[in-house]
């Protein structure tokens, strides 16, 4: 590279080095907290779909119901998208907002990270990450809700994640892959600026104000309060996204057989589905699933984050 300086050049590919080691690391965690948390998510979604206000026997009538009438590998059904969106929106949020992080953060003035500013680096990078990755949730929830087909007894319509996305794409259209994109950026960049923001400062609040040591316990109680605080913030929006992305079952299934269920709900946008929801279902609708969702997210959060700091110690990268 003439004219360029061999420092710079050596800087540049240190920091493209540093930036690639933290996206896979990320990926790697978000892998091992997705599989062992994923039953979970179908319980969620099952729920959140599900229109009536109370199912008796809540999430564990639901979990039994699965296992039971389709078969207990059922609860990992599309777990390979699932997956496959974290490679895209772990990897960017958690990169995007340390990247973020690095640029404004003032060592020199700042002890600490100001908790408002992680909160706008948490909200920016999950919503950028959100963006990226939204064909691939749509493709999750199409998955899931096959499980529902099977139990009906009604032809499956996809044979795979593949198959699934191939056929959106048919159907909907390349921008149709986005369907339900705004509740989608909505949720992640409310879940990001209370999960990540969240972890970062109790972290850091621990180790700084209390002496806590930094090491896997530190990581468990930070992560604690990321899940708790990202479960409260996020659902609604969850709720809504969900809804939106499970329309475009019953639009395809119009689609093929011609005939429109008058009993669905349809909805003309996530403002349309947040007041429906509240009017005919109830505030607290916003938080149906809310047990799973925090069940969920407590050990995803657990799982994701100390699996995180022990492999970026395990290959010599500084805590995050």
């Amino acid at each position: 590279m003439a004219g360029i300086p061999s420092e710079q050049v050596l800087v540049a590919d240190s920091t493209v080095k540093q930036i690639a080691t933290k996206y896979f690391l990320s990926c790697t965690a978000a892998l091992v907290a997705e599989t062992v948390t994923y039953p979970l998510d179908i319980t969620k979604t099952r729920l959140q779909i599900a229109k009536n206000k109370h199912i008796k026997g809540g999430m564990f009538q639901v979990t039994y119901d699965i296992v039971r009438k389709e078969g207990a590998l059922s609860l990992w059904t599309g777990v390979g998208p699932a997956i496959t969106r974290h490679y895209i929106y772990t990897g960017i949020r958690m990169g995007g907002y340390e990247t973020l992080r690095g640029m404004i953060f003032d060592e020199q003035k700042e002890k600490t990270f100001p908790v408002w500013k992680s909160m706008i680096c948490g909200s920016v990078a999950g919503l950028v990450a959100q963006f990226a990755a939204s064909p691939t949730d749509l493709v999750k929830v199409q998955m899931q809700m096959e499980g529902l087909r099977r139990l009906q007894r009604l032809p499956l319509r996809y044979t795979g994640a593949l198959d699934c996305f191939a056929s959106l794409y048919r159907t909907q259209g390349f921008f149709g892959l986005w369907l339900g994109w705004i509740p989608n950026c909505q949720r992640a960049a409310l879940l990001n600026m209370a999960d990540i923001a969240t972890y970062d400062f109790v972290k850091h609040k621990l180790l700084m104000d209390f002496s806590f040591p930094d090491n896997w316990i530190t990581h468990a109680v930070a992560s604690a309060c990321a899940g708790l605080s990202a479960a409260i913030v996020s659902l609604p929006s969850d709720v809504v996204k969900t809804r939106m992305m499970d329309q475009i079952r019953h639009e395809l299934d119009a689609k093929i057989t011609h005939t429109r269920n008058v009993h669905v709900q349809l909805y003309n946008g996530c403002t349309d589905c947040f007041v429906k929801i509240v009017r005919h279902e109830g505030f607290f609708s916003l938080y149906k699933g809310f047990i799973p969702s925090y069940i969920r997210m407590a050990p995803w959060s657990l799982t994701f984050w100390v699996s995180y700091e022990e492999i970026r110690k395990f290959v010599g990268a500084p805590s995050f």
